[in-house]
C-alpha cells in the first residue's frame, strides 16, 4: 500500500498534471468505489463543468479540489493514477475516468479495485469520515514526542500495532514503521507502555527523518507502486530492514529476521532493537 512518501509524490506531480483543467465528463466503470454520495449518478453528474483548484494530501488519502468540491481518494493496495490523450487507448482496470475540456483525461487504474473516492462539498470532508478519524500529520507542529510519548503511555499494545494506528500519527504503513523502529533501536513487538521519554524523543525524530528523506526519493518502489507519471521512487535503495529478511544488518552484520506483529510481516534486527 502506497504510505505517505509515495502519496505525497502522487500530490506532486498530479498537481503539476491537472491544475486549471475543466472537467467536461466522469466515466465510472466500478461503482463500488464511489463511496459517497450513495448514487454514482451525483458523483458524476456534480464534476461537470468544475475546475481543479489543487492537490491536498491529508495521510495517505489525496484530496483532489474542484471550484465546489473536494474529492477524497484513497489508493489502497494498488491504486494508481495518470493523465493521457483521450485518444489513448484503456489500459487494464482502468475504473474511473476524468474527462477534461483539452482532450486529455485524468484515468485511475486499480488491479484490486480496493480504492475510494468520497465527494464533499469543500470543508466539509473534513468534518466527516474517513478524514475526520485521522491522527495529526508527522510534519506537524501537532505531532512531537511529548504527544507521541503521552499516547504511548495509555497502551500496552506493541509499538509497531501504535505507530500504524492513523488515529496516532498518519501516513505510517508497514514499510517505514518497520524501518523507524530500527532506526530508533525499538523491537517492534515492545509494548508502548515500557518506551522512555528519551526513546520516544529519538523515535519521532526518525519518523520525521525517514518520511523526510523518503518523499525526497520519491516514495519506495516496492511491488507494483509507480508515481502518476509513471516514474519509480528510489527510497527503496536505503532500507535498513524492510524487504531484507536473511541479509545482513547494514549495521551490524547480524541477519535481518521476519515475524509477525499486529498482524503485519514485519522485518527487524535482533542485535539492533531491543
Amino acid at each position: 500500500m502506497p504510505e505517505l512518501p509515495e502519496v505525497e509524490t502522487v500530490r506532486r506531480t498530479l498537481k503539476e498534471l491537472i491544475v486549471g483543467k475543466k472537467i467536461i465528463g466522469v466515466t465510472v466503470g466500478w461503482p463500488k468505489m464511489i463511496k459517497k454520495p450513495e448514487q454514482v449518478e451525483q458523483f458524476t453528474d456534480a464534476l461537470v463543468d468544475e475546475t481543479i483548484i489543487d492537490v491536498h494530501r491529508r495521510g495517505k488519502f489525496l484530496i483532489i479540489e474542484t471550484s465546489h468540491y473536494s474529492l477524497v481518494s484513497h489508493l489502497r493496495m494498488e491504486g494508481k493514477y495518470g493523465v493521457y490523450e483521450e485518444k489513448e487507448e484503456l489500459l487494464p482496470h482502468t475504473h474511473v475516468i476524468f474527462h477534461f475540456d483539452d482532450d486529455t483525461s485524468l484515468r485511475y487504474r486499480d488491479v484490486r479495485k480496493f480504492g475510494t473516492m468520497h465527494l464533499y462539498t469543500i470543508g466539509q470532508e473534513y468534518l466527516d469520515k474517513p478524514l475526520s478519524e485521522l491522527g495529526p500529520e508527522p510534519f506537524s507542529k501537532e505531532f512531537h514526542f511529548n504527544y507521541l510519548f503521552e499516547k504511548l503511555q495509555k497502551t500496552e499494545r506493541a509499538i509497531k500495532a501504535v505507530l500504524l494506528d492513523q488515529t496516532i500519527v498518519v501516513g505510517l504503513g508497514n514499510i517505514y514503521v518497520d524501518e523507524v523502529l530500527f532506526k530508533a533501536g525499538i523491537d517492534p513487538e515492545r509494548k508502548s507502555k515500557t518506551i522512555t521519554l528519551q526513546e520516544t524523543e529519538k523515535l519521532t525524530r526518525e519518523i520525521v527523518s525517514t518520511l523526510t528523506i523518503a518523499v525526497e526519493a520519491g516514495g519506495s518502489t516496492i511491488r507494483s507502486y509507480i508515481n502518476s507519471q509513471g516514474k519509480v521512487g528510489t527510497y527503496q535503495n536505503q532500507l535498513f530492514v524492510y524487504g531484507r529478511k536473511d541479509e545482513a544488518c547494514r549495521v551490524c552484520g547480524s541477519p535481518i529476521y521476519k515475524k509477525v506483529t499486529a498482524g503485519r510481516g514485519t522485518h527487524y534486527c535482533a542485535n539492533c532493537q531491543s
